[in-house]
């Protein structure tokens, strides 16, 4: 294809190359690395993870940025443009820089690597650190697509891995137990290199892992963590330092735990990569993050939380337990159908006075009557079915009292259907909750 294609020629074009969505693996990632001579000269973060994995990248960014490093992030999925997957010192990458680094790698695929095919997260993941290098960033901050082990990202050796949380998600994929799921998290630990564990209690795979391949784990509530507080918290490092800190900006508890992960990599990496407490408060105050726990407005309150597996539902379950009290609160609820979605509803049917489920699109989107089916299996039958989130948000919205609450959550398709719709029009409203 002609580097003179749109951006959203090229994504047509590579979601075409590979017959299979997710087939994971690193040999053809690896093939067209090395023929693009891909090989980071600066240090690299990844973090991988079930939940808070994109809270964690985001802090890091903040932070690093503010120390006046410039960061190159790459993150997925998108909620409205493909260009949030990759920034560049704090800004999205335009569409001429990333046709150009698609153009690159198309012709390292099809050159040197011998017409090796490409899912689109491996056509991504090395258009994003090509240009990271052409960008000539400081830091790279590499998000993990699935798992670890067979991701994408794991070609580039990490200076530093983290893994915030192990969940049952992807069990298609990844496995159907945490034990297995946690050791191809950890799939991205190196030796030699830091290794930091953020699941309160991870599965024993998780360190054992670590162990294995001679990486320096670190796990928080036993070599650092955290004390929460009303309006301030304090880190407790892995060095035995404590550091009092304002809250983050990024609303709820589990954030603290993110923020923690964030902090420790940075401690382990502060002989290359050194930060001071002020750039620690100014990036937790800065640091952002659209769909996750996102207190949008305020009366009628309006949440928008991108959580769709069983944990992710936990922490929302608690965040909205945390807001206060609402006369009613509504639920404008779509979900993929390869996704849990009984243990979803299970979490939350206690907090949610008025179920409006909507379908999303297929081939992977739950009917809106699936999605009433699996409440009525946990004994909700008031639910309204709507053919998509934006008609269920504008009957919520119509409906909806001052004093009442609205909660947009199950899939980053829901969410952006939603930002889409009010053309992003959602600023981020401080909360005044305890953490």
């Amino acid at each position: 294809m002609s580097k003179e294609k749109h951006l959203a020629d090229w994504l047509a074009y590579i979601e075409q190359q590979h017959p299979q969505a997710i087939a994971l693996g690193l040999d053809r990632v690896e093939r067209v690395r090395d023929a693009m001579a891909l090989v980071p000269a600066v240090p690299v973060i990844a973090v991988s993870g079930t939940n808070g994995k994109g809270s964690t990248c985001a802090m890091l960014e903040a932070i690093l940025s503010a120390a006046g490093y410039r960061v190159g992030l790459y993150t997925s999925p998108h909620l409205l443009r493909y260009n949030e997957r990759v920034r560049v010192a704090g800004r999205e990458a335009d569409d001429a820089a990333l046709v150009a680094a698609f153009s690159r790698v198309e012709a390292a695929r099809t050159g040197k690597a011998g017409g090796t095919r490409l899912t689109y997260f491996e056509f991504g993941t090395l258009a994003a650190v090509d240009l990271f290098m052409r960008s000539q960033v400081d830091v790279m901050v590499l998000e993990v697509g699935m798992g670890g082990r067979l991701d994408a990202v794991n070609v580039f050796d990490a200076d530093c891995a983290i893994v915030t949380s192990v969940g049952l998600d992807h069990m298609d994929f990844l496995g159907a137990t945490r034990e297995a799921i946690g050791h191809e998290k950890a799939g991205i630990f190196r030796a030699r290199k830091p290794a930091v564990v953020a699941d309160p209690a991870p599965p024993a795979s998780v360190p054992a892992h670590a162990q294995a391949v001679g990486a320096r784990a670190l796990c928080i509530g036993k070599d650092f963590g955290y004390e929460p507080g009303a309006v301030q918290w304090t880190f407790c490092g892995p060095s035995g330092g404590k550091v009092e800190l304002d809250l983050p900006r990024l609303a709820g508890r589990v954030q603290l735990q993110n923020a923690s992960a964030a902090l420790a990599a940075l401690d382990a990496l502060k002989q290359i990569l050194p930060v001071s407490t002020e750039d620690l408060q100014r990036g937790l105050a800065q640091a952002d993050l659209p769909g996750r726990f996102q207190l949008a407005q305020a009366r009628p309150a309006v949440v928008l939380d991108v959580g769709h597996n069983p944990h992710a539902a936990e922490v929302l379950s608690a965040n909205l337990a945390g807001m206060g009290a609402y006369a009613s609160t509504w639920a404008v609820f779509g979900m993929l159908r390869d996704k849990d979605v009984d243990g979803v509803v299970r979490r939350l049917a206690g907090h949610i006075d008025h179920w409006l489920v909507c379908t999303l699109p297929p081939p992977r989107g739950a009917q809106a009557a699936e999605l009433a089916q699996a409440l009525r299996r946990v004994g909700v039958e008031a639910v309204r079915e709507f053919e998509n989130p934006s008609l269920a948000y504008a009957a919520a919205r119509s409906e909806a009292a001052e004093n009442d609450r609205i909660v947009v959550f199950g899939s980053f398709h829901t969410v952006a259907d939603i930002l889409a719709a009010r053309g992003e029009g959602f600023p981020r409203i401080e909360l005044n909750q305890k953490a």
